[in-house]
């Protein structure tokens, strides 16, 4: 079973599939986490990502799918897998239906976290990432128990090229010209599931979890 979530950067989407993760025993599987891995490996692919991510533009459909293809079938998958970043446009969207329909994949719902951006740019604006083991921090939503510094590791926490004022325009951009769109494709399917996620974590979620319990009925009871 495959999920997937659209939204702004910073509506939560990363949050709210890692609570998912734990009550459902979904995966989930964030392309943007992926690519981030890569460039940290210093592959090819992850030199040639570098680029797009750090000027807050989408990476080439054909490099996203290439990565996504390879972690869906030889990754873990639980009881269904939360697709976090992908996809992004309406290409990528048709070009997943094909993935999904080669593989015999089953796409229960689309959840769409609906935020207005004036949210975003306070939520985006207090990020803060650990580049040595990755783990992610809001200076007011998440604090490290150190000021500027990873509970995990230990490694200065820093703030991802993407979440510079400059990306995050750039970003809400990319995402009103070309992500947008994929709201009314999908609604055209009958799959996108639009959720309020201005509000608190908490309150964000319980939203959340009822649509993915009735959907997920749905889907079991379709085989």
């Amino acid at each position: 079973m495959i999920w997937i979530f659209l939204g702004a950067p910073g509506a939560g989407k990363g949050t709210q599939a890692e609570r998912l993760q734990r009550d459902f025993g979904f995966v989930q599987v964030s392309t943007g986490e992926l690519l981030r891995e890569a460039m940290r490996a210093g592959t090819e692919l992850g030199n040639r990502v570098q680029g797009y991510i750090t000027r807050g533009e989408l990476v080439p459909d054909d490099l996203v799918a290439g990565v996504l293809i390879e972690r869906l079938t030889w990754g873990e998958t639980g009881n269904g897998v939360i697709l976090d970043g992908f996809p992004r446009t309406v290409r990528q969207a048709e070009i997943l239906e094909q993935i999904l329909a080669k593989h015999c994949w089953q796409l229960c719902a689309v959840l769409y976290l609906d935020v207005p951006e004036e949210v975003v740019l306070l939520r985006l604006g207090g990020r803060r990432n650990c580049p040595q083991c990755g783990a992610n921090y809001h200076v007011v939503a998440l604090p490290p128990k150190v000021a500027g510094r990873c509970d995990r590791c230990g490694g200065e926490l820093v703030v991802r090229p993407d979440d510079t004022p400059e990306a995050i325009r750039k970003r809400l951009e990319v995402f009103h010209q070309q992500t947008e769109p994929l709201v009314a494709f999908y609604s055209g399917k009958r799959l996108l599931e639009r959720i309020d996620a201005s509000g608190e974590v908490d309150e964000v979620y319980q939203a959340v979890k009822s649509v993915v319990s009735r959907r997920w009925r749905q889907c079991l009871a379709e085989g």
